[in-house]
């Protein structure tokens, strides 16, 4: 098509809707000629994004001819034809994804293929319309910027959608596709900021881009971007600054936000009574590092699997004015880091409070909050969020009069890519690694050993100590006891077999990790055996013996009671002793291996086959009171 054409021919279907709409319905009718003019402009247009997301011509073209031919063979099972461009753009988009995950193209396409890519009569007439340096600086910047950045500054900026047809292309709210964009023109401006360019540079860096990358010079004189297309809202501009790596939500800000559409204030759960006493629920202690001064805390509990599932979580100091101090504490996919005196520590153990009360998170049931109130004497001192939705992101503020607030913001992109959850102290601080070898490499295995009832019991097993290890090096767990018993748990299913080898229960993959610890979801072990039991209504006291570094925590469960020692240092069970009303006893010991040469037949990790349906009544913590009493 002829640049004044094709022009002509966008900007009638850019002003007129009707007719766009017309074409698009005639083209799924069969009608040819509609099919063959919505086909010429899909693909102009279609080839001036993908460009500008690849930055390579040949992977441009693959990409563009595999979506074309989607586009024609399920025109006419697009339900709104005035979605239609939405709908071509999530096309283009998942199959760019697909071709570099089949491909493994990790890395960004460098932005030098730039010069590469158009022919000479392009080139030529882009080189009238900015100097080289600039170009370089411009392109740089763009190419620096994450992927998803990058794709909604083009969206937005080039092929002119609303934010309410970037929202479908993205697969998230209006909303957050708002927020995308203001975290991505920021980001940006700090790319042209490290490159000499000034604050205001921002739109014309914008325009410049879009020339560069045009098609032809007759599309690259009609690219403008104004301040109008790069506006997102004052709500959405707060919610970004409050997910963002170098803002935090002050108190002042966060009374904007709960006013707003972003999030929602919640009503405490008046269902605990009594005097309430500690104010640790919502802050990170030990009795190591003891939190002090009047200062507001904000905590943030991020959940990127959904409610139930491994919680991040950052403890932010601010002063009395509401003004951001520091982040105090980091607990991320990574490691457990705390900062003092630009010092960062890092160490085994996840954070629990000093007094040994349970750590409350704000997605806490009803059911459990009201038991562990119960068994705690005190009501829980947190605020309940209700939704289930994976990538949870809840901030919790608590000032020293004890008054809690929860602002909660529904994410749904990956937490490794979560910069507000990464490290963002000054480079020139100092690190402290206190963390053990098995720590440090995030993952071992362990061994069991010890007798129930007469009986011997020996296993073995694997345990992740962060998130980011929890894939790879996945828990598992095999334990024998006697000759009346097998239990294995690999992950993805978990089952007892009797002496025979036959089945006699079956259960969800992780059921025997219930009761034991967990720290890859995020909770001290203290916190997940006592949580666990909660949730099977199973009465516990804790005792702490401060000068071995230890816990003891005492479950009585019906005729049988389990006494738990922990390591807090280490963040491990050692001990599980058990004894009944009858007179029968019994222990476990745990012992873990910080370095093994190399990983041997003992260490094989069960098969996670298998597509048996598991019981719908799940044992929790129980199965460990099954061991004694055979009641499988």
């Amino acid at each position: 098509m002829a640049p004044a054409v094709f022009l002509i021919v966008k900007q009638y279907f850019m002003d007129n809707k009707g007719g766009y709409i017309e074409l698009v319905k005639q083209a799924q009718l069969g009608d040819e000629k509609s099919m063959d003019r919505l086909a010429e402009l899909a693909r102009e247009r279609l080839r001036a994004y993908l460009y500008r997301l690849t930055l390579a011509e040949d992977l441009t073209q693959d990409i563009l001819q595999e979506s074309m031919l989607e586009m024609l063979k399920f025109l006419d099972k697009l339900q709104r034809p005035d979605r239609f461009w939405p709908w071509l753009f999530k096309i283009a988009g998942n199959n760019l994804r697909d071709h570099r995950n089949r491909e493994q193209l990790r890395s960004r396409t460098r932005m030098s293929k730039i010069t590469d890519a158009g022919s000479a009569d392009k080139q030529q007439g882009l080189e009238n319309l900015v100097g080289q340096e600039l170009k370089r600086v411009i392109s740089t910047a763009m190419s620096a910027l994450k992927p998803r950045h990058r794709k909604v500054l083009i969206l937005r900026c080039y092929e002119d959608m609303t934010y309410s047809d970037i929202s479908e292309v993205m697969a998230c709210s209006e909303f957050a596709a708002r927020r995308l964009f203001y975290r991505a023109k920021k980001a940006m401006a700090k790319q042209l900021s490290r490159r000499g360019l000034g604050k205001g540079s921002l739109l014309i860096a914008l325009a410049l881009f879009g020339k560069i990358t045009a098609t032809t010079e007759a599309a690259a004189a009609n690219i403008s971007v104004t301040a109008a297309t790069v506006k997102v809202g004052a709500a959405a501009s707060l919610a970004a600054m409050a997910t963002s790596k170098t803002a935090v939500v002050s108190l002042a800000t966060a009374g904007v936000i709960a006013a707003g559409t972003v999030a929602t204030t919640l009503g405490t759960d008046k269902s605990d009574k009594g005097p309430q006493k500690s104010k640790t629920q919502t802050s990170f202690n030990t009795p190591r590092l003891t939190e002090t001064g009047k200062s507001m805390e904000q905590c943030w509990y991020f959940f990127p699997e959904g409610v139930g599932k491994p919680v991040m979580m950052r403890l932010l100091k601010l002063g009395t004015s509401g003004e951001q101090s520091y982040c105090r504490r980091l607990q991320n996919q990574h490691a457990n880091y705390y900062y003092d005196k630009n010092t960062i520590y890092i160490s085994n153990s996840r954070v629990y409070n000093s007094d040994l009360s349970v750590k409350r998170l704000p997605t806490d049931s009803k059911a459990l909050s009201e038991f562990i109130a119960h068994v705690e004497g005190r009501p829980a001192d947190m605020e309940y969020v209700s939704t289930k939705k994976k990538g949870l992101l809840v901030i919790c503020k608590r000032s020293t009069a004890g008054d809690s607030k929860i602002w909660r913001i529904d994410r749904h992109v990956n937490v490794l890519e979560e910069e507000y959850f990464q490290l963002d102290w000054p480079e020139s601080t100092r690190i402290i690694d206190n963390r053990d070898t098995m720590h440090r490499r995030g993952w071992t295995y362990f061994r069991i050993a010890g007798r129930i009832g007469g009986e011997q019991v020996a296993g073995v097993g694997r345990i992740p100590f962060v998130y980011a290890t929890s894939k790879w090096h996945y828990p598992w767990l095999r334990l024998q006891v006697g000759n009346r018993l097998r239990i294995v748990d690999s992950g993805t299913q978990a089952h007892v077999c009797d002496e025979s080898g036959k089945v006699v229960a079956r259960y969800l993959g992780g059921s025997f990790f219930k009761g034991l610890g967990r720290p890859w979801e995020g909770l001290h072990t203290i916190d997940t055996v006592r949580r666990d039991a909660a949730e099977k209504q199973v009465w516990f006291e804790t005792k702490h013996v401060p000068r071995a570094g230890k816990a003891e925590v005492l479950f009585t469960c019906e005729q049988t009671e389990l006494t738990y020692t922990v390591d807090m240092g280490t963040d491990v069970i050692e001990n599980i002793a058990f004894s009944t009303s009858g007179g029968s006893e019994g222990e476990l010991t745990f012992s873990y291996l910080q370095e093994f040469d190399r990983e041997t037949d003992e260490f094989a990790a069960p098969s996670r086959r298998g597509s048996s349906r598991p019981h719908r009544d799940q044992p929790g913590m129980l199965w460990l009171v099954k061991l004694v009493d055979s009641s499988w």
